[in-house]
C-alpha cells in the first residue's frame, strides 16, 4: 500500500460530515418553543438565545421564540428601570413592589404561553409590541 492510498483513506472520514445542523423533529420543535416561553421567568435573554440558535432549524420554534422575545423585551427593560429606582429614598419600596408584580406577571404569562406551545398551539400574547418581525 502506498502512502497516497493511506492518505486518501484517512481523508475519507471527513467527506460525509455535514456543515449545517439537522432540522428539529416535531417533538424538539415543541420543546424549544415551550422553553422560549418558560424562559420569561429570566427575562428576554432565553427567548433571544433560543431564537438565535434554532430559528433556521424549526419553524414553530422560530415563530414562538420571536413572540416570546417581543413580549419579554419591553418588560425586561421596564423591570431593570424599576429595580434601579428602588434605591430612591422614601418611594423606593413602591418601585420594588412594582418590580415584583411585573416579574410575577411576566412569569405567569410565559407559563400560560408555554403550556399552549407544548400542546403544539401557536400562542399570541394579548399585549405585545412585536418589535421583531
Amino acid at each position: 500500500m502506498t502512502s497516497r492510498q493511506t492518505q486518501s483513506s484517512d481523508d475519507s472520514r471527513f467527506e460525509g460530515s455535514q456543515t449545517s445542523a439537522q432540522p428539529l423533529t416535531p417533538t424538539e420543535d415543541r420543546l424549544w418553543s415551550t422553553m422560549a416561553h418558560f424562559g420569561a421567568v429570566l427575562g428576554c435573554i432565553p427567548a433571544a438565545i433560543i431564537f438565535a440558535v434554532f430559528r433556521d432549524r424549526g419553524a414553530f420554534t422560530a415563530q414562538e421564540s420571536k413572540e416570546a422575545f417581543n413580549f419579554t423585551l419591553p418588560l425586561t427593560v421596564l423591570a431593570i428601570v424599576l429595580n434601579v429606582l428602588t434605591i430612591v429614598p422614601i418611594v423606593g419600596w413602591f418601585f420594588s413592589v412594582l418590580a415584583v408584580a411585573l416579574w410575577v406577571f411576566m412569569t405567569v404569562s410565559g407559563a400560560l404561553a408555554g403550556i399552549q406551545a407544548n400542546k403544539g398551539n401557536p400562542y399570541r400574547y394579548k399585549y405585545n409590541l412585536r418589535l421583531m418581525k
